[in-house]
């Protein structure tokens, strides 16, 4: 450790700061493999939480001391050994479940103690890691699943996404932060790195610099989603891709250094920033790197949710990426085998990992796109996925989160197969589920976002139920969806989607979004709509 903690002596420290004091997070990396040798039995209660900073969370029910695990993948790039060793992984410790995160990350379920080192062995075997996946320390960083081989990107991002990643890991300067960071690094103009619901996001841009148009980042600051969504706001800086490293450095410094460590609700950058304002954030960043120059001209140009369906040629002459789905993210092991096989074999073996959970083939010569498409896998993960199945995303649930509410994946797996045997409409609706109010399934930014609650029906029993909210987006600059009244029991939501998206389809422009539509008619007529419905249909709480 090279600075010093001015934190330290605060009075109002929280329990979970008072436990980091004594003993930083990195630290279990050393203690497991006495664990590992002497089974779950000889963890300390008190050292669970601990296991975050090595990207493993205890699985609902804690006490059963099954893992999940969380590796990171920098801005969503695999080689085809990575994507094997995850496969075999999955398949020899995990139940073979292979689960995408929205941060671009592969999970894992069902690990015990005594399977982990092996597994940190053959992670880095081949350059992944599970450090700093969770935890009060910088995450994995995403951006543009693309990088590198986009038409639409301003520059190649890898060294960039590298550089940073490679800084942070395993740093105990920053191992000790007030709460999780999260950063995002693109420079395509279709903002496919989410800034806006970021701690700290760099985004395309260019400047005119002593005569010479220079191309770089902006900087946004103090998005996240949870219970308090907020959306980052962008400081009045321009960015050299060799100082990006320096500002990420300095905007991670002040989070460490002035971020709140009383309440852990109130932890994260973006109450900081909100409290500061993004002058005074500006001006305590600049004291960390120096001069830079005022913010430019900003190259982003719409927003692509994350999505990349079907065949398109790569900014490389003679080469594609294919884009294709993979319902809410999960896979079976020998699924994810078949896939490296396939793109092994008809290009270099690399795939992508993307936000919305899917996957992309990269770097597949023009002559052998015919005889990729006819791959039996592309039967079960299609590059045109049904309407609704396609644009699903959910977090884990009550299958394995200690902190969901209500079951999400399978049901939205279900939800989803349901309305695309059901209904067809000219837009696709981007359809989130989260089982509780924090950001995993980034209900947020969604078209429709499903979020789980627990609620009392008719007989007085409690049961699983969500409330839904509209509008959500990032599009110019982004705006959070917006909640209709009402909680709808679990069983009953499938047709109560079903009416209210047969509702927008009958009431809609030709080709107009569901965010077009919300910005048309407005929210309360998207509640009078779902109140009609709940009355004849279901008893809400």
């Amino acid at each position: 450790m090279a600075y010093e903690k001015i934190w330290a002596n605060d009075p109002k420290l929280n329990k979970t700061e008072l436990k980091k004091l004594e003993k930083d997070g990195l630290e279990v990396l050393k203690d497991i493999p006495y664990y590992a040798e002497n089974g779950f039995s000889s963890i300390p209660k008190e050292e669970w939480d601990s296991f975050k900073w090595a990207g493993l969370y205890l699985q609902r029910p804690k006490k059963d001391g099954y893992f999940m695990m969380r590796v990171k993948v920098p801005t969503g790039i695999l080689s085809f050994d990575q994507l094997v060793t995850l496969a075999q992984i999955s398949k020899d410790y995990g139940r073979s479940i292979f689960d995408i995160t929205t941060r671009q990350a592969i999970q894992f379920h069902w690990l015990t103690i005594e399977n982990i080192p092996d597994i940190f062995h053959r992670l880095s075997h081949v350059g992944l890691s599970t450090t700093g996946a969770c935890g009060d320390i910088p995450r994995n960083i995403i951006g543009n699943p693309l990088a590198g081989i986009d038409r639409d990107e301003v520059l190649d991002t890898r060294p960039i996404v590298k550089q940073v990643s490679d800084f942070f890991q395993n740093n105990e300067d920053f191992s000790n932060l007030p709460r999780k960071f999260k950063m995002s690094i693109n420079a395509n103009i279709y903002n496919a790195g989410n800034a806006e619901i970021n701690d700290c996001a760099f985004i395309p841009a260019a400047k005119v610099i002593k005569g010479e148009r220079k191309v770089g980042f902006h900087l946004k600051v103090g998005g996240g989603l949870s219970s308090a969504p907020k959306l980052a706001q962008l400081v009045d800086i321009f960015i050299l891709p060799e100082q990006v490293l320096e500002v990420a450095k300095g905007v991670t410094t002040i989070f460490r250094d002035f971020g709140y460590r009383e309440k852990r609700h109130r932890a994260r950058l973006k109450f900081l920033v909100e409290d500061w304002g993004v002058e005074k954030f500006k001006d305590t960043l600049l004291k960390y790197t120096g001069p830079l120059e005022g913010a430019g001209e900003d190259l982003t140009n719409g927003w692509n949710a994350g999505y990349f369906y079907g065949v398109y040629p790569q900014k490389q002459a003679g080469l594609h990426y294919v884009g294709i789905n993979i319902p809410l993210g999960r896979l079976h092991a020998d699924d994810v085998l078949e896939l490296a096989r396939v793109a092994k074999l008809y290009g270099d073996g690399e795939v992508r990992t993307c936000g919305t959970q899917n996957i992309i083939i990269a770097n597949v010569p023009t002559e052998n796109i015919e005889a990729l498409l006819n791959e039996k896998l592309f039967e079960k993960y299609p590059l045109k996925p049904p309407q609704f199945t396609g644009y699903a995303v959910s977090c884990t649930g009550t299958e394995f989160c200690n902190l969901a509410l209500t079951e999400t994946k399978e049901r939205m797996k279900r939800i989803a197969l349901f309305l695309d045997q059901e209904l067809s409409i000219d837009v696709p609706v981007r359809m989130h589920m989260t089982g509780c109010p924090n950001s995993c399934g980034q209900r947020q930014i969604a078209d429709l976002g499903l979020q789980g609650v627990l609620m009392r029906n008719k007989e007085k029993k409690m049961v699983q139920a969500f409330e839904i909210y509209v509008g959500g987006t990032l599009l110019n600059n982004g705006e959070i969806n917006h909640k209709l009244k009402g909680k709808i029991a679990g069983e009953h939501l499938p047709n109560v989607l079903k009416q209210f998206l047969e509702y927008f389809r009958d009431t809609k422009q030709p080709k107009e979004t569901f965010y077009e539509y919300v910005q048309r008619v407005g929210v309360e007529s998207l509640q009078i709509e779902l109140d009609r419905i709940l009355g004849t249909t279901v008893t809400t709480a």
